[in-house]
């Protein structure tokens, strides 16, 4: 489990593409502390660390993770979000975030607000009934609130210091975003009868 708060920005550092992907992440953690097999949030998918050094860890990515996110887009130098897994006792400063990838959005517009940056998402038909404004949604890894939904569309406000420590600062109209909806809607619809997922 996750909180959706960022505390890393790492690098891919090198890619081998053979049976599964296997993908090398730079980054500030201390490594040391890292126990293979542990989980960390790699902007948004809970992936397996396979093997670590001095500054970096190894994931693996199946076929179908690649299929069901963005992580096939990824080359050497890409910047990915990541967050190590939640502790017992830990602060739960975002919502409850599970790393599993219900979708893909594109970002259709950026505006300036002030200070911050109105991102504007389309997201695919089955996802958006579980997107409710002023709910909690999760896109590359980070918790957001959502500002407004219309048709496929919504619409989130990202901060200047969201800006600066996620990827997102480095975000332009027509990226691809993974998407994760909030556990919670996922639970209502299930208890209310909905059997779209």
């Amino acid at each position: 489990m996750f909180t959706g708060i960022i505390t890393d920005v790492g690098a891919v550092r090198a890619i081998e593409k053979k049976g599964d992907t296997r993908i090398e992440i730079d980054t500030q953690y201390d490594t040391h502390d890292i126990e293979l097999g542990a989980s960390i949030a790699c902007s948004g998918p809970c992936l397996t660390v396979v093997e670590k050094g001095d500054g970096w860890f190894a994931i693996e990515a199946s076929a179908e993770t690649l299929s069901c996110t963005t992580i096939g887009d990824w080359q050497v130098g890409s910047n990915v979000n990541l967050e190590r897994a939640l502790r017992v006792g830990d602060e739960l400063g975002g919502h409850i975030v599970s790393g599993h990838v219900d979708g893909i959005a594109r970002i259709v517009g950026m505006r300036t607000e002030g200070d911050s940056t109105r991102f504007e998402f389309e997201a695919p038909d089955d996802v958006m009934p579980y997107i409710a404004e002023k709910g909690s949604i999760t896109l590359d890894g980070v918790s957001l609130t959502v500002n407004e939904v219309e048709g496929n569309r919504f619409g989130v406000n990202i901060i200047s210091h969201t800006k600066a420590h996620t990827t997102f600062g480095q975000r332009v109209e027509g990226d691809r975003i993974n998407l994760e909806i909030d556990m919670l809607a996922r639970y209502v619809s299930r208890l209310v009868g909905d059997d779209r997922k």
